[in-house]
């Protein structure tokens, strides 16, 4: 996972936490609703990289291990 891609996942985990914030403060349930599946979006992305990583964790021990 490239730096990037995890500092935009944790910027987009964090925008959605303020979402949800901002939300239940105004009683705005859509706004709430839509900060939440931001940080649901945002950690499904991250555990999607992790399985990436770890993939190309095998395959470089592997490749030593030959």
């Amino acid at each position: 996972m490239g730096t990037e891609d995890k500092i935009n996942n944790k910027a987009e985990e964090l925008g959605g936490k303020v979402k949800e914030g901002l939300g239940r403060a105004t009683d705005d349930e859509r706004l709430e609703a839509e900060g939440r599946a931001d940080q649901t979006e945002s950690k499904l992305k991250q555990a999607g990289e992790k399985v990436k990583d770890a993939v190309e964790n095998v395959k470089d021990a592997v490749k030593r291990k030959h």
